[in-house]
């Protein structure tokens, strides 16, 4: 059965393609390397005189531990289609 990329949500996307290519084809242990769907930072921290406050947090896809705790790369899944799109993320 053959799927149109393009109807689908970046989630399956993921599901479909980018979780197996992990697993199967480069052999991550899906329930001691990988997490998926993942809050990494909480934000940058903005002080303007006596005031403070965070900006956005950062997620990610995916992110892969070497260890527990060790992280080693961060996976977003990222649409094609769009211009500039290279094989990986920037914070741009």
């Amino acid at each position: 059965m053959d799927f149109d990329k393009k109807a689908l949500s970046e989630r399956d996307i993921c599901t479909k393609y980018i979780t197996p290519a992990i697993v199967q084809t480069a052999g991550w242990d899906l329930h001691t390397q990988i997490r998926e769907e993942v809050t990494f930072t909480a934000g940058q921290i903005y002080v303007r005189g006596k005031m403070v406050h965070r900006g956005e947090s950062k997620r990610a896809d995916y992110i892969l531990y070497y260890k527990p705790n060790i992280q080693i790369a961060v996976i977003e899944a990222k649409d094609t289609a769009l211009p500039g799109v290279m094989r990986y993320s920037n914070n741009n």
